[in-house]
């Protein structure tokens, strides 16, 4: 019998609009990650929401740390930027508040990774568009490795703390491989996720690779780096997630024809919660399209949309296991129905 945890949804579009803050990458370039610095207690109140919503996993409000985010937030501690040695103790505050906020003694942690452009200003993890330093897989790897040491580095054995890694929206071929190198070489040995994102209006990567070729570069022989626990997709609109699916079932079952894999790992599925909305990295804000395009039109509740797609899946095959949420703009109201959508 398949397997459904939830995920919770998203963090930085709760905290805009349920609890009134704001973001921008002038004052806030960490963007929610910020909250670790200036406000844990509001921080915590918006993921105990997701806690009460009765979520499997809990995202850590970690996706846009990087050193280069924190060297550019001012603080009164530290009024020229936060200094790498100090950025350990906002990762343990991350973790600190995760737990505190996750509700179930059962419910896990997930540490919250996002790709480089996800750090960018303005975040490019929607193009992957990135610049000429970062524009390598060897680039990558080294950037990613250096950020997981923050982790690893930091007092209080997060590695130990957390049930889930997640490298989320990924927009590259070569961030896919770097991702993995790194975890291994990282030496973290929690199970850990690799969520794409699919923006475009075909099936592709924002790079333009396939999703056979993303398969491949997930779960394919590379230098013995470990294969991710469960791979998927997130921040993509939910419309386009059957089509998306299907492709990576057909992948992943040829993986396993190839003895790449022993069985399917987890599909990961946490969508967009909008309804057409679009955001635009240049003024910052959700924008909703004049008309929608036939295929985002009466399609239901998005619980609902997202509860039947999983239910093909598995129905359909290779997936066993699943790990089911939101993302931009997903409340914990969302998240509470999508829970009662799998309890039916």
């Amino acid at each position: 019998m398949a397997s459904i945890q939830i995920l919770d949804g998203g963090l930085g579009t709760s905290l805009q609009d349920q609890y009134g803050v704001s973001f921008d990458s002038t004052n806030t370039p960490l963007w929610s990650s910020h909250m670790l610095v200036s406000d844990p207690t509001t921080l915590q109140a918006c993921q105990s929401d997701f806690g009460a919503a009765g979520v499997d996993v809990l995202l850590t409000a970690t996706y846009q740390v990087s050193p280069e985010g924190f060297a550019l937030t001012k603080t009164p501690e530290y009024p020229d930027g936060v200094p790498v040695q100090a950025v350990g103790g906002y990762l343990r505050t991350a973790v600190e508040v995760a737990e505190r906020a996750k509700g179930r003694d059962s419910a896990k942690i997930a540490l919250s990774l996002g790709p480089y452009g996800a750090c960018m200003i303005p975040g490019q993890e929607y193009s992957g568009a990135y610049d000429a330093m970062h524009d390598s897989e060897e680039a990558l790897y080294q950037w990613h490795l250096e950020r997981l040491r923050l982790f690893m580095e930091a007092e209080g054995g997060l590695a130990e703390r957390v049930q889930y890694v997640a490298f989320e929206t990924l927009p590259r071929l070569d961030e896919v491989r770097a991702v993995r190198r790194a975890y291994k070489e990282s030496g973290i040995e929690a199970p850990f996720w690799i969520a794409c994102v699919f923006p475009r209006e075909d099936e592709a990567l924002p790079d333009g690779s396939s999703i056979e070729q993303v398969v491949e570069a997930a779960v394919g022989p590379l230098d013995g780096a470990p294969v991710p626990w469960g791979i998927g997709m997130n921040c993509t609109k939910v419309h386009k997630l059957a089509g998306l699916v299907d492709k990576f079932g057909g992948s992943v079952q040829r993986a396993v024809a190839k003895g790449q894999l022993s069985a399917a790992p987890a599909m990961v599925l946490y969508p967009d919660g909008t309804n057409g909305e679009v955001y635009n990295t240049t003024t910052q804000v959700w924008e909703k399209p004049d008309s929608l395009k036939e295929g985002q039109r009466d399609l239901g509740p998005w619980e609902t949309q997202l509860a039947q797609i999983v239910n093909d899946a598995k129905a359909k095959g290779p997936f066993e296991s699943f790990l089911v949420g939101g993302c931009c703009k997903a409340s914990h109201h969302d998240i509470a129905k999508l829970r009662k959508e799998f309890q039916r």
